[in-house]
């Protein structure tokens, strides 16, 4: 399984990628309450072994504070830590992966036709808190 990064576990806790990035997060969160087993995806379902995390805690906390990469660090080691100990908690998330990275990554198309740009052309996806102080054109 390809590691979870801490940038994108900070991405979506912070609503980064609009209704997808919040979609995808609720989908980890509803995934890490699931019951915790131990083996097999026939195990029964187990209690959490004593100083592994299911996750819970370190989702709340990154949710919290979305912006820290300590609090995301901390969910993706619990994620890989129960991923190894859970089987069907390793499948499910590796299929969250997969779905997150490939919502996240939709395609962008930045195109610029006909006449002349006065100013600035930024192209890009998913931007947010932009200034732009530009000195006025007298010429126009």
């Amino acid at each position: 399984m390809d590691q979870i990064t801490v940038a994108a576990l900070t991405a979506l806790a912070g609503g980064v990628g609009g209704d997808a990035g919040r979609q995808a997060w609720q989908a980890l969160t509803a995934l890490v309450r699931r019951p915790f087993r131990r083996g097999s995806a026939d195990d029964t379902r187990a209690e959490v072994p004593p100083g592994i995390s299911s996750g819970e805690p370190e989702i709340a906390e990154l949710e919290s504070d979305p912006a820290d990469p300590l609090r995301a660090q901390a969910l993706a080691t619990a994620l890989g830590v129960r991923a190894a100990l859970d089987e069907e908690f390793r499948a499910s998330l590796e299929e969250w992966w997969q779905a997150a990275r490939s919502g996240a990554g939709d395609e962008v198309h930045n195109s610029i036709s006909g006449g002349t740009q006065h100013g600035p052309v930024i192209q890009g996806r998913d931007f947010s808190h932009l200034t732009f102080n530009m000195p006025e054109n007298r010429d126009r």
